[in-house]
């Protein structure tokens, strides 16, 4: 497992902690980031400018810097 799906694991247990709607959140991010966050699988290389989208779309969309 690299950086990215590391990062969408920890986006998907702040979207439970903040008990969000686990469709609309993770829509958002992707929405926000370009990134399809469904696609991001353990064997999905690291990018390091998805990487840096995801986490500012997590920040905008959860309130929390990661």
């Amino acid at each position: 497992m690299g950086q990215l799906y590391d990062l969408r694991m920890k986006i998907e247990r702040i979207i439970e902690e903040q008990k969000m709607d686990p469709f609309k959140a993770k829509g958002a991010i992707g929405l926000s980031s370009g990134v399809v966050f469904a696609m991001v699988r353990p064997e999905t290389p690291d990018d390091p400018v998805k990487i840096q989208k995801l986490r500012e779309a997590a920040r905008e969309i959860l309130n929390v810097a990661i």
